[in-house]
């Protein structure tokens, strides 16, 4: 009889294995942006993946959707090598848009300005061939918060946080596997982060989909994952349950992040004190992009 002992554990959804990217400077030289990034996701799983800026997490969150190729490294969903050197038809790269799908810190750069909500959901569900998109369409503007008056509304005449509920409903038009969130609620509010976070918990909930979160704030990190990563200047410098992280970070550099929080009692020049002795206690290897 299989035991609880026994059951063997569900292979991870998502690897990412080694991950690592360079970029060319113009003037000579190279940034190294990404070095040996690993770590694993399972279904239903929510990973953070935070640093400050220039500490590669952006990169990651690129390579991870195919917006920019590794140099060494791989990335596996269910098995299937995501970063193997090929041409792909039009069936495969739509294929792979269903696997995993992006929502950007600005909504409105995302957004086609011309299309209503409605018209910008009809368009993504017809790149992939969807059955009864009117329905479809009807269930994910419910699924994210917005009635008929948003739906038959432009980008300009909606609020940021009911643009980036729009751009979360069309990440969510083809169900992909995995939902990568770069800074998706950097720019809005206090008010409507809480919103956009409570909305992503659950809809994870309810569908069983995985999120990639990056951020650059351990505060928002902690109400919508279950593990993190910890990057700076392209390595990572710590990753594991985010609880822990948040109670007993291990990495001086985790600790200046966490110190840098605004709480009852912060203290801002301790928080600069802590960062600089995180600087000092680092190895330098030059500003990376983000």
């Amino acid at each position: 009889m299989t035991t609880a002992q026994t059951r063997p554990t569900a292979p991870p959804l998502l690897v990412a294995d080694g991950l690592r990217k360079t970029y060319q400077l113009p003037g000579g030289g190279s940034l190294v942006a990404a070095h040996d990034v690993s770590f694993t996701l399972p279904t239903g799983g929510s990973v953070g993946i935070v640093g400050e800026s220039g500490s590669g997490k952006t990169t990651v969150a690129r390579m991870l959707v195919g917006l920019v190729r590794p140099d060494a490294g791989t990335i596996t969903v269910d098995g299937r090598d995501r970063t193997a050197g090929r041409r792909r038809g039009r069936g495969e790269r739509l294929a792979r848009a269903r696997e995993i799908q992006m929502v950007f810190q600005d909504p409105y750069l995302s957004l086609d300005p011309r299309l209503t909500a409605r018209q910008c959901l009809a368009t993504s569900l017809s790149l992939h061939a969807a059955s009864d998109a009117d329905a479809r369409i009807g269930e994910l503007l419910d699924r994210v918060g917005l009635g008929s008056r948003e739906a038959a509304a432009r980008p300009h005449e909606m609020s940021g946080g009911q643009q980036q509920r729009l751009a979360i409903a069309r990440a969510l038009a083809v169900n992909p596997r995995v939902l990568v969130l770069d800074e998706a609620v950097a720019a809005l509010d206090v008010s409507i982060q809480s919103q956009i976070l409570r909305l992503l918990v659950d809809i994870r909930q309810d569908t069983g989909l995985a999120l990639v979160f990056i951020s650059h704030d351990l505060a928002v990190v902690q109400h919508v994952t279950d593990e993190t990563v910890v990057m700076r200047r392209g390595t990572v410098v710590e990753q594991g349950p985010t609880q822990r992280l948040l109670t007993a970070p291990e990495d001086g550099y985790t600790r200046a992040l966490l110190a840098s929080v605004p709480r009852r009692g912060w203290d801002p020049a301790a928080a600069v004190r802590d960062r600089a002795a995180a600087s000092a206690g680092g190895q330098h290897s030059g500003k990376v992009p983000d």
